[in-house]
Parts: structure tokens; C-alpha cells; sequence
């Protein structure tokens, strides 16, 4: 199977749960989140209109920004606050509360579900009064892949 068939399939997928929860994916909205799903770390906005653009003449930063918001409302979708960059949710199926692990150097991210850390911060709120809005928590650092040098010897960062 090629890693093209895959997207394709996960597109379907995704366009499918939009579906059910009464939305519509565009052909706009399929090629944003199609160049999310190629993509190996997240992406800005203007990296996917200077990716959509060859095939795409017409494609603007507002239309792209408008596929993103769409795409996020709809849960299909991440942003990251701090490097203002989007990708694919692991867990579209489900809402949830999700803890992103950023490296700073490679820019992976690794989502996470982390129960614990969920009631850790649903506790916090609780104690102080605070009415949350929003849970999601980015935590950045550096991913194992890039403490690890040429040697194969581990960096240990503090």
C-alpha cells in the first residue's frame, strides 16, 4: 500500500466523522488537510499556500485561514499557539483534552492524552476559581531523536 492510498484513506476517513457532525469538506478544505497529513512537522499557514499554490493558483491567506478554522472547529485540526503552526489531530474521533510535547529543534510534536495531567489541571482550576476555556497545554523541549548525536551518545538537557 503507498503512502499516497494511505492519505487517501485518512482523508475519507476524515471526511466522513466531518460529516457526521454536519460538516462539509471542501475541495480546498481536502487539499489543506491533505498537505497537513504529508506533512512531517506541523505547518503554517504560509507554508501551505506556498504548498497549495502550484497546483492551486487561485489560493489566498484568507482562504487558507478559513480552512484552518474549519478544520480545527470541526476537531479535525490542531494549532499550536506557540509556533502558530497546524497538523492532523491523532484522535479526531473523540473530544479531548490534549498535551502537546514541541521540540524545539526538529519541530516534532507528540500528542498526547494524558489522563493525570487532565485532572491535575481541572483540579488547579478548581482551587483557584478559574473557569477554563481552553485545555489544551504545549510543553516544548527536545525530543529524544535530537538529544542523541551521530555517536548514538544521549545529551541529557535539563
Amino acid at each position: 500500500m503507498t503512502v499516497e492510498c494511505d492519505t487517501d484513506q485518512t482523508l475519507d476517513r476524515l471526511e466522513a466523522l466531518c460529516q457526521r457532525r454536519g460538516g462539509r469538506i471542501t475541495q480546498k478544505r481536502r487539499a489543506v488537510l491533505g498537505k497537513l497529513l504529508a506533512g512531517k512537522r506541523p505547518l503554517t499557514a504560509y507554508e501551505l499556500l506556498d504548498m497549495l499554490r502550484p497546483s492551486d493558483p487561485s489560493a489566498t491567506p484568507m482562504s487558507v485561514y478559513r480552512c484552518l478554522d474549519f478544520l480545527v472547529e470541526h476537531g479535525l485540526v490542531h494549532r499550536l499557539e506557540t509556533t502558530k503552526s497546524f497538523f492532523v489531530c491523532e484522535h479526531p474521533d473523540h473530544p479531548h483534552a490534549a498535551q502537546f510535547l514541541i521540540c524545539r529543534q526538529c519541530g516534532t510534536v507528540v500528542e498526547a492524552e494524558d489522563q493525570c495531567v487532565t485532572a491535575a489541571t481541572e483540579s488547579l482550576s478548581d482551587r483557584v476559581g478559574f473557569a477554563l476555556d481552553h485545555r489544551t497545554i504545549e510543553l516544548t523541549g527536545i525530543c529524544l531523536s535530537c538529544q542523541t548525536n551521530a555517536d548514538g551518545a544521549t545529551t541529557r538537557l535539563r
